[in-house]
């Protein structure tokens, strides 16, 4: 569907899994013809969607669209008197930067900045280089085994970052199942008594790690976020399970989505994955576009009105939910020429796919080395690398949140 047809009224008035399957055909008519707009979560809660570029990016750093989760959960909490439903979520594992408005928000990043760092994340590129290598000799060894096709996912684009993210802050490797069966309870935003059990048990998990790094330090960024300081101050104990919390999820979720859905764009035009496969140096132009694409994030996390706001000509009411669809915003013919295909040698500057302003990803250098390594080195090795199942088998995961696959079935040779 184009945005010059008719997308029925109804289809983008709740974001349930229909919608989620394929949001951009609805993000295409609401640009058009309804571009800030009401509606409700698979769970009941109502939010307006801001759907066109400008008024996303304004959006983002607009200081009357509040982050704080203390205003946010007073609001949802006022829509779950009204029959909504949403996740209890412990204040140990909210209380982190991406949750909050200056002055705590600067002073939390701040602290962050000093311990992941852009010399801490180059220093990762040979161990990412040797994982990455890793998973392709066991994915070309599983397929030799006489499979007919392997979940790339399962095999590659998770276990990488969720490998990297947990060497880098010092997590012991044989956890990262449970890591990955928490995280995507919590993100997809289904089952909020599900994604309360699971954010409990993770920051049950990360408590003890905490005391553990802080009676045998190591050489490893939680142990660096305990060390950090800034004229004498430090991140607290509950501040530092928040931090490990969103650092943990936004470190393996965004990059695990970026590397599905970067190489489903690739199998989709042959001629993409000929010209990477061919001139490797194009990795890093093949992750911009990824990410202006089909990013890893499809909505920007909750803000919520402190006042009556315009955006665009639609004014918000004070103490309404507000989400800024960035797989929208990146798909705005305004912005974008034929933002609908997928080109590698188009000009991705200005793409809202790890947010703007202050709240801009802290984590977006690593996602993206991640993914430069992970697509250069997959099309050099599998050269003929193609879909195992028909196109429209593919589903993506029901998550407000996040763009991912549920599966991605690929045949190697």
């Amino acid at each position: 569907m184009t945005s010059s047809q008719q997308c029925p009224h109804d289809s983008v008035s709740v974001l349930d899994k229909e919608f989620l399957q394929d949001p951009h055909v609805h993000y295409s008519w609401m640009r058009e013809s309804d571009p800030t707009r009401r509606v409700v979560t698979v769970t009941g809660m109502p939010v307006w969607l801001v759907t066109r570029y400008a008024d996303a990016k304004a959006a983002l750093t607009d200081p009357r669209l509040s982050k704080d989760y203390r205003g946010i959960g007073r609001i949802t909490e006022r829509e779950v008197e009204r029959g909504a439903q949403r996740a209890d979520i412990s204040e140990s594992v909210q209380a982190h930067m991406l949750n909050m408005d200056p002055p705590d928000h600067t002073r939390l990043r701040k602290l962050v900045v000093k311990a992941f760092t852009a010399r801490r994340v180059e220093a990762l590129r040979p161990r990412i280089e040797q994982i990455t290598g890793e998973l392709l000799d066991e994915m070309a060894a599983t397929e030799h085994a006489g499979d007919v096709g392997i979940d790339l996912l399962d095999e590659f684009a998770f276990p990488l970052p969720i490998r990297v993210i947990c060497e880098l802050l010092g997590i012991p490797e044989d956890r990262r199942d449970e890591f990955r069966e928490w995280s995507n309870t919590v993100v997809s935003g289904q089952d909020p008594q599900a994604a309360e059990q699971a954010a409990a048990a993770m920051a049950d998990y990360l408590l003890e790690l905490v005391e553990e790094k802080r009676r045998k330090p190591m050489d490893d960024l939680l142990t660096a976020l305990i060390e950090a300081s800034e004229d004498a101050d430090r991140l607290s104990g509950g501040e530092l399970i928040a931090m490990v919390f969103l650092l943990l999820v936004a470190g393996h979720e965004t990059t695990v989505n970026l590397i599905g859905n970067g190489v489903l764009a690739l199998l989709r035009d042959p001629e993409q994955y000929r010209l990477l496969r061919e001139e490797p140096e194009r990795a890093a132009s093949v992750v911009e576009e990824t990410l202006r694409f089909d990013g890893p994030v499809n909505l920007a996390t909750f803000r919520y009105t402190t006042e009556p706001v315009m955006v665009g000509d639609v004014e918000i009411p004070a103490e309404e939910l507000v989400l800024v669809a960035l797989g929208s915003a990146n798909r705005d013919s305004d912005k974008f020429d034929t933002p609908d295909r997928f080109d590698q040698d188009r000009a991705t500057n200005g793409h809202l796919a790890f947010g703007h302003g202050i709240h801009f990803c802290v984590g977006a250098p690593l996602a993206r080395l991640e993914g430069q390594i992970a697509l250069r080195r997959l099309t050099e090795r599998f050269p003929t690398m193609e879909l195992a199942v028909p196109d429209e088998q593919l589903s993506y995961r029901p998550s407000t949140l996040m763009r991912g696959l549920e599966q991605l079935p690929v045949r190697l040779a």
